[in-house]
């Protein structure tokens, strides 16, 4: 009876799991709306240096900076 119950409760989360998902907007990300101009995507590089290097860098300034600022004590 309790395998029964696992199997009924994964069922279940994987399909309300999959009708948020089906029913999120990024589903249709493909309609166009009046006035929608997304412009050029980006490339590999320019994704991965955006997404990427940007937080790694800043992370970086930052730990420097709390490291530095704690020196001077």
């Amino acid at each position: 009876m309790a395998n029964l119950n696992k199997k009924r409760t994964a069922a279940v989360a994987a399909g309300v799991t999959l009708l948020t998902l089906m029913s999120s907007p990024a589903a249709q990300a493909l309609d166009r709306d009046d006035g929608d101009d997304p412009g050029p995507g980006l490339s590999v590089a320019e994704t991965l240096g955006l997404f990427v290097l940007t937080p790694i860098l800043l992370f970086a300034v930052i730990a420097g900076l709390v490291v530095l600022s704690d020196r001077r004590r």
